[in-house]
């Protein structure tokens, strides 16, 4: 994505291109393990686009850029994604305002190894025992269900000052005219995406 300097100076002075591989990774796995929960937005087949917050699900593997949720097979998010596996992940913290977008697809899964992988006893809160002795909120209950988004592009934003210094540059580039810049935006590429998952793959 190219960026016009003279019409959009924020985005040509934020964007850094002075960050390895692997320090962009740590910066994105940072906010979200800070942040926790992410908003999944997924597509209908008659074209809203619906968000939901949900919690990635651990393990998570040494560099992995990849995302896991584990959600209920029967709700509308899967028969979106089914429709078109193109989602959107995002996740902010207003206490840093740092931020993270994944943009990529999604692949659903019923796998008992991977399911049994990244189960916890607190997802079944989301699922509930129905009393049927077949769905009964546990990992083997038909409902279950992994998400895996696999982004071919990661866009985060990651703030250099704190909370003053953000004020202060807001306030004195406003009152001169100047761009504020209280912060990096990092692009994770598909390349280096591949990269790291070739390397996390061995």
């Amino acid at each position: 994505m190219s960026t016009n300097k003279e019409l959009d100076p924020y985005s040509a002075q934020a964007e850094s291109h002075n960050v390895s591989p692997q320090e962009k990774i740590d910066g994105l796995r940072a906010i979200v393990k800070s942040v926790k929960t992410g908003m999944l937005a997924s597509r209908s087949a008659s074209g809203e686009i619906h968000s939901r917050a949900m919690a990635p699900a651990g393990p998570v593997e040494h560099n992995q850029v990849s995302l896991i949720f584990i959600g209920n097979r029967v709700t509308h998010k899967f028969d979106e994604i089914e429709n078109d596996s193109h989602v959107n992940v995002s996740f902010y913290d207003p206490s840093t305002t740092n931020w993270a977008s994944y943009a990529g697809r999604a692949r659903i899964s019923q796998d008992k190894e991977l399911i049994a992988k990244h189960w916890s006893h607190l997802v079944a809160a989301w699922f509930g025992d129905l009393g049927d002795g077949i769905h009964k909120g546990d990992q083997n209950d038909p409902r279950v269900a992994v998400i895996e988004v696999i982004p071919d592009q990661i866009r985060y934003w990651v703030s250099n000052r704190g909370t003053v210094g953000r004020a202060v540059d807001v306030a004195y580039s406003a009152a001169t005219g100047n761009t504020a810049s209280p912060g990096e935006l990092r692009t994770i590429t598909k390349d280096e995406i591949q990269l790291v998952q070739g390397m996390t793959s061995k």
